[in-house]
């Protein structure tokens, strides 16, 4: 009974950080002159990511290489640290905020949707 416990305490710590994560999104895409509601629906919030950070969306094709061992994880994770890189630069951000969007993302991204940060574009 315990390990069932502690399953459903990582879960609803999983689901806030998914939620936190999709109110950063909401306030990025506001701030860039998108719609708010585009950061919920899936594969289309990383569509309209990918253009607030000047991306082509064609390279989200990149998560299908996702199925191959090893190789796609890498090319994801590059795909992944150029995005972040990217959307530094279009908030007028340096790569120090670039770090953090890629390993402390739903922090990052909440404090780039409601803090002072100012959209440039890409």
């Amino acid at each position: 009974m315990e390990d069932y416990a502690i399953l459903i305490i990582i879960f609803l710590m999983a689901v806030c950080l998914m939620i936190l994560t999709v109110i950063g999104y909401w306030g990025v895409f506001c701030k860039a002159g998108e719609k708010g509601w585009k950061s919920i629906i899936p594969i289309y919030n990383l569509v309209v990511l990918f253009k607030i950070s000047g991306i082509s969306p064609c390279l989200l094709l990149v998560y299908l290489a996702g199925f191959i061992p090893f190789a796609g994880w890498i090319a994801i994770m590059a795909l992944n640290a150029y995005q972040c890189y990217n959307l530094s630069k279009s908030f007028g951000k340096d790569i120090g905020y670039t770090f953090g969007l890629f390993f402390l993302p739903t922090i990052f991204y909440m404090i780039l949707g409601f803090g002072q940060a100012e959209y440039v574009g890409p």
